[in-house]
């Protein structure tokens, strides 16, 4: 197998992270025989250093040749008053765009070393698992009408069956590779755009009789993700709800630092860390690459379709924090305080150990 990836490292700690990502990606798919096509792009700040734009038309191209794409982490003090074309984040929309990525997955996992990071109690968010897909393409974000003026400011919030049903299905397939659960977040008993998304899943849902659908108001779902974390397995939602849930989601984690996140298409995925990129600490070999190398994961599991390899980078992440690494962002008492390169070196150190493993077991 030969996949073609272009990686965008971007700004501040973002080339730290990718570094740290590509050598578990390298790692991992060497083990499994995976011939990889690395090409590495500018996007971001550095971007408009260079050419005067956060990102080409030549790099939106190669991306679009590519079976995935890497981003480390774009923006910066630097380039907050260019005008909004022109910023660093401006480009994510586009290449988002440009690709066709219409869900965003963002898992919500509780690593067991990790408990006391959160700003829940222990016993609420202990084995905590689930993953949020949000819409990235309809929704009030991009319909019309929208405006304003001097008396009255307005949006319009609307969804298409076939935006609909193109993430439904999403949603049911991850949910048949994990506890197969469904919760269709909106607010139907107010808005009519929201009777007509749960009446579209419901229609999607009956080709997944496998699979057990509910339907949550999204005030109740804000509620019930900090009350019973556990409760969820696969939430769907739209773009605004997406939005909010979300990082309701990564916070109650522990840290959004700690986050993967892919943004799927038909045929194009980007995966990146959900952090930013943290200028004040780049190039000083203090970065976090966890969440990087847990996008890595994600990408051998909906990209590669290997989801054993995801699940082993993943067990080698909770390991090498069990085993009390940590960077400075996620520093504890009593830890074992380490560089962005040694945190990459110990788990890559753990997926050695788990991947030899498999291997023993195959062979007996």
């Amino acid at each position: 197998m030969n996949y073609k990836i272009t990686l965008l490292p971007g700004d501040g700690i973002g080339p730290e992270v990718t570094d740290a990502a590509v050598k578990v990606l390298k790692y991992a798919a060497e083990r499994y025989g995976i011939s990889l096509d690395l090409n590495e792009q500018l996007m971001g700040g550095c971007s408009y250093e260079e050419h005067g734009l956060p990102i080409t038309d030549e790099t939106i191209e190669i991306c679009k040749q590519s079976n995935a794409v890497f981003l480390g982490a774009v923006g910066g003090p630097k380039w907050e008053n260019l005008a909004h074309h022109l910023k660093p984040e401006a480009a994510l929309l586009k290449l988002r765009k440009s690709l066709g990525l219409y869900t965003n997955i963002r898992p919500a996992k509780v690593y067991s070393a990790f408990l006391d990071a959160s700003s829940l109690k222990n016993n609420v968010v202990a084995g905590t698992d689930f993953v949020v897909l949000r819409e990235l393409t309809g929704g009030i974000y991009f319909g019309e009408p929208r405006g304003m003026d001097e008396e009255k400011g307005w949006n319009t919030m609307v969804y298409t069956r076939p935006e609909i049903e193109r993430i439904a299905h999403q949603a049911f397939e991850i949910a048949q590779n994990r506890e197969k659960r469904v919760t269709s977040v909106d607010k139907a008993n107010v808005l009519e755009v929201s009777q007509y998304w749960r009446n579209v899943v419901h229609e999607v849902a009956k080709e997944y009789p496998d699979v057990t659908l509910h339907d949550m108001y999204v005030d109740n779902a804000a509620m019930q993700i900090v009350r019973n974390p556990k409760q969820f397995d696969v939430i769907l939602t739209g773009n605004l709800f997406g939005d909010i849930i979300s990082d309701i989601a990564g916070m109650i984690t522990g840290s959004l630092g700690m986050l993967p996140s892919a943004s799927v298409g038909t045929e194009h995925a980007l995966y990146e860390p959900v952090h930013g990129s943290a200028p004040d600490i780049a190039g000083q070999n203090k970065a976090n690459p966890i969440a990087a190398i847990a996008s890595v994961a994600m990408m051998f599991k909906y990209t590669f379709n290997m989801h054993h390899v995801a699940k082993i980078i993943e067990t080698s992440i909770e390991k090498t924090l069990q085993d009390g690494y940590r960077t400075v962002d996620i520093a504890t008492e009593g830890g074992n305080l380490v560089s962005t390169d040694k945190i990459t070196e110990q788990i890559l150190k753990n997926c050695e150990v788990m991947f030899s493993k498999e291997a023993d077991v195959q062979v007996g």
